[in-house]
């Protein structure tokens, strides 16, 4: 198993990326894959994202640590809720400690586990972005206003996530990618033309196998797109792909 990730800003943005990402291991056969986009119409977008895959990386790290204290292993449908429960309640443990307002909380957010083992996956997708199966795009579009977190933590977490839709369970997986929604902004430099077709973009880095021995393949694709076909997306982009060899 191989997880390549890439992350760029896009060409609208100057100062900050919006978009983050999570990679890490949450046990011995099993990880932790998460992207973020923060919106750009709330109040520092970065912020959001930035502050989603501190909190992710630190749930990463209490579980991979006490893997070794549980005698039965945690399905992953039960592993999924549970990573979010913790990361429901820590969002909004830190939302009110800092008194931040939802503005400062928006972001989407992607976030699978996936067991390496047996080569299955849980993922959610709170907001918008795509996911990419063994070749088969399942996209999520809500049509510039994404349903994001910060609007539900005041809800009871268990009825929320009992009534959200957007979970899928993948099995038998070879290719997985997930990516956010700046896969639909690729342009070509320096021309007014229309935007560039998303298949190809998708079939580009989330399919075609070319690279995948070099480590840095999703980042070494990007730098090609830009530098050779002068394409580059207008929005941040962050991906994760994982292919097993």
């Amino acid at each position: 198993m191989k997880i390549y990730t890439s992350i760029q800003i896009g060409g609208f943005h100057t100062n900050h990326c919006e978009d983050a990402l999570v990679s890490t291991k949450i046990g011995e056969n099993k990880v932790l894959i998460a992207v973020m986009d923060g919106c750009s119409m709330g109040t520092e977008s970065h912020f959001a994202s930035t502050l989603f895959a501190k909190i992710l990386n630190k749930i990463s790290q209490e579980l991979f640590y006490s893997e070794f204290l549980n005698l039965e292993e945690e399905t992953l449908p039960s592993q999924l809720k549970n990573v979010m429960k913790t990361f429901f309640i820590e969002l909004k443990s830190i939302k009110n400690e800092l008194s931040l307002e939802t503005l400062e909380l928006l972001s989407t957010l992607i976030l699978g586990v996936y067991d390496k083992k047996t080569k299955e996956a849980e993922i959610i997708t709170i907001g918008d972005g795509l996911i990419v199966h063994n070749g088969t795009i399942t996209e999520y579009e809500q049509g510039d206003k994404p349903d994001y977190l910060a609007y539900h933590l005041q809800k009871d977490f268990d009825i929320w996530f009992a009534n959200f839709d957007q979970k899928i369970s993948l099995k038998n997986i070879e290719d997985l990618s997930i990516m956010t929604d700046g896969i639909y902004t690729f342009k070509r430099l320096g021309k007014s033309t229309n935007y560039e077709e998303t298949t190809e973009m998708i079939d580009y880095l989330a399919i075609d196998k070319n690279a995948t021995n070099h480590q840095d393949m999703l980042q070494g694709k990007m730098i090609f797109l830009e530098k050779e076909k002068a394409l580059k997306p207008m929005d941040d982009l962050a991906i994760i792909r994982i292919i097993n060899q």
